[in-house]
């Protein structure tokens, strides 16, 4: 025997079919086109940052580097990473002068200008988040942070901020360019 609760159900099944059998990824409730950011979130010292997650290939363990010689201390060396020698460079220390600190949570962010691997040494890796372009905001970062001319704008998600490390701005200064030590 049917109850009216057991009605009310099966109705409520088939507006939910029949709503998911009309939606097209991508849109929001209205139809209209959300634009979203996709980011992989990380740590480093105090700064919650996102990148672009089109711009990290994968999220690596710090693994045993070679140092080359005459390069700049935050450039920790030449590493294998299945047969390709990328640059490891302890991010941390380029921007603020101070080495990091490793620890079982640090990694490796495998990117790289133009098919040049790069692994930036980063504190700890969060995971991926997409973020609504409407919720971006300009960054919010002390005057003295050297992460300023890297930082544009910044992403609210729910009670979280993330600032948005442009990568293409960095392989782009020229003092990350040069790790040739002076």
């Amino acid at each position: 025997m049917k109850t009216k609760n057991d009605r009310a159900a099966f109705r409520k099944l088939q507006e939910y079919q029949r709503r998911s059998e009309v939606f097209k990824p991508g849109t929001g409730a209205s139809g209209s086109h959300s634009q979203e950011w996709s980011g992989v979130t990380f740590r480093l010292g105090d700064a919650r940052l996102a990148c672009n997650i089109e711009k990290v290939q994968e999220i690596l363990p710090l693994p045993s580097a070679t140092p080359v010689p005459g390069a700049k201390p935050w450039i920790l060396g030449l590493a294998n990473v299945r047969g390709n020698l990328m640059t490891v460079i302890d991010l941390g220390w380029y921007l603020e002068g101070r080495q990091s600190q490793l620890t079982p949570r640090s990694r490796l962010l495998s990117t790289g200008p133009q098919k040049s691997p790069v692994g930036l040494l980063i504190d700890e890796v969060f995971g991926q988040r997409h973020f609504l372009s409407s919720d971006a905001d300009d960054a919010a970062l002390p005057e003295h942070s050297a992460l300023r001319p890297l930082v544009s704008r910044q992403h609210r998600l729910g009670t979280e901020s993330w600032q948005e490390l442009d990568l293409d701005q960095l392989f782009r200064t020229p003092e990350f360019l040069n790790g040739a030590a002076t």
